[in-house]
């Protein structure tokens, strides 16, 4: 990537003397002189070990691909830092009945290439995505979905099947961007190109390596970018990430660091670290091919026992938290279910569990986890959950890894009572942390949890617009998760971000998703 020129910064008048020199005709020191050079931009340059796998947002989705096309991309909606609820970005929108949902577009909405935003982009938008339904893309949340109209050129309208209150919290995705209808195949990804109407257009992108973002002046709407621009380099491993952002070779560092590194990191002087709560969370799913995971004492038992704040601090020095439900704190309706459900770890009380199923211990357990995909703390992690599990005498465990591609097949085939799992939600709403759990298509379905009170309260949820009603309801099915212990959450992530000392806004940055928003930020 080429070093870019550092920018000479303009004298401002200030104070009453120099508004009046300015008044009387006297030279504007702050404004280019004739023949000079506007000074070229300065980007921030970020460095993270993430690559982006498609620009295109109806392709498949993941960290490195959410923070371009965040970036690149407009939603109707929006989620401000500090704001859970959506607000409007490229239209105001609202239900004007439970399957009818209205967003009338802001007036000269325009993309980079000159070319007009109107209700018309946002109909192919949709009608791509789910025309398209790429294989680990987003399309199927919008199921509800049954047709976008178009009343004039300024008004989408979105035709529900069946009621859905989650609609204002998709329509904030990523999934949800959009595209020039004049650039874009209908029928075909883009995968290497992007062109929208967010707080950044496209300068470069060469595939694994760097992508350069330069600032869209024409963005209307609340992320305006407070940057020149970002160039965004993937590097190969934490060692390099922590090499670039110690040497002030980058501005920034995002996604990669083991907490060894950023210890070392907090003790510099020469940079900042911050670590925001993020969506991201660890649990362990019983596979209900398993006999001994479709007896619920078993599922109880292990669930009394899992001390939680000791695999925080010995797999990862404290540097995640410690969870209680499925649903992270910071959503609406959250519970810490488990915590509620069994209060502290206790041998007594898990023993009590098996004694009433006639279980005798120590029950043979297999725990299936793979090293690469979780990052640095998976084998310490399970290697603590192991040992605190055989501590109570009461289950004797094997460990079994296998590499990701593999693990996914085995998981899928039953070939683990117990296994290691994760969960980066793919919309900013409680729902998508039980949904995957409850629904049978949902994408931890594999396991085969079957639950008819689950069932019902996600339909109920769904369908309730009523935000403290839903919020109601939401706390109920959290509860039944935690009785009945299909998963049992662990720990939920803080996305770290290491930054120079003159870089401004950077906890803000982080969305709760696990991705970076990068127009807040500044020098």
């Amino acid at each position: 990537m080429s070093e870019w020129v550092r920018r000479v910064s303009a004298a401002v008048a200030a104070g009453a003397l120099g508004v009046c020199l300015a008044a009387c005709g006297e030279p504007d020191d702050s404004a280019p002189h004739p023949g000079e050079q506007t000074p070229a931009p300065i980007p921030l340059r970020l460095v993270t070990t993430d690559s982006v796998s498609s620009l295109d947002p109806a392709g498949r989705y993941d960290v490195a691909s959410r923070t371009v096309q965040a970036n690149l991309y407009q939603t109707l909606l929006t989620i401000l830092p500090e704001k859970p609820t959506p607000v409007p970005d490229a239209a105001d929108c609202q239900f004007d009945s439970p399957t009818t949902y209205t967003c009338s577009l802001k007036e000269k909405l325009t993309f980079p290439n000159g070319h007009e935003l109107t209700s018309s982009d946002v109909k192919f938008s949709f009608d791509r995505l789910v025309r398209l339904r790429t294989p680990g893309g987003l399309a199927p949340l919008f199921s509800s979905v049954k047709s976008v109209s178009t009343p004039d050129e300024l008004t989408a309208v979105f035709n529900l099947k069946t009621p859905d209150a989650r609609l204002p919290y998709l329509l904030t995705t990523t999934a949800a961007s959009i595209v020039d209808e004049q650039s874009y195949p209908a029928n075909k990804l883009l995968d290497t190109e992007g062109v929208g109407s967010g707080p950044y257009q496209l300068a470069a992108y060469t595939p694994g390596q760097t992508i350069t973002l330069t600032k869209f002046k024409e963005y209307r709407g609340p992320r305006a970018a407070q940057n020149d621009g970002v160039a965004i380099t993937t590097l190969k491993d934490s060692n390099a990430l922590y090499q670039a952002i110690s040497t002030g070779k980058a501005d920034l560092a995002f996604h990669g660091f083991g907490p060894g590194l950023l210890d070392k990191l907090r003790k510099s002087d020469r940079v900042q670290v911050v670590e925001p709560g993020t969506a991201e969370i660890r649990f362990y799913a019983f596979h209900m091919k398993s006999l001994l995971s479709r007896n619920p004492a078993v599922r109880r038992a292990v669930a009394q026992l899992v001390d939680r704040p000791a695999i925080a601090k010995k797999a990862y020095g404290d540097h995640v938290s410690p969870l209680y439900s499925v649903v992270p704190p910071g959503f609406g309706g959250q519970s810490d279910a488990f915590k509620t459900e069994y209060k502290q770890p206790n041998k007594a009380a898990a023993a009590a569990i098996l004694k009433e199923a006639a279980l005798v211990a120590p029950v043979p357990l297999t725990v299936g986890w793979t090293p690469t995909q979780y990052g640095v703390g998976a084998k310490a992690e399970v290697l603590e959950l192991k040992r605190q599990l055989e501590a109570s005498g009461l289950f004797r465990v094997t460990l079994r890894s296998a590499e990701w591609p593999q693990y996914q097949e085995l998981t899928k085939a039953g070939a683990y009572d117990l296994y290691q799992s994760g969960w980066i939600p793919e919309y900013p709403d409680a729902d998508d942390y039980l949904a995957p759990f409850v629904s049978t298509t949902g994408a931890y379905a594999v396991n085969g949890y079957r639950s008819a009170a689950a069932t019902k309260l996600l339909q109920q949820e769904r369908a309730e617009q009523n935000g403290l009603e839903r919020d109601k309801l939401i706390e109920q099915l959290q509860g039944v998760i935690a009785r009945e212990a299909p998963v049992i959450p662990v720990w939920q992530a803080r996305a770290a971000v290491v930054a120079g000392k003159d870089i401004a806004n950077l906890k803000t940055a982080v969305d709760p998703l696990a991705f970076l928003h990068l127009a807040g930020l500044r020098r």
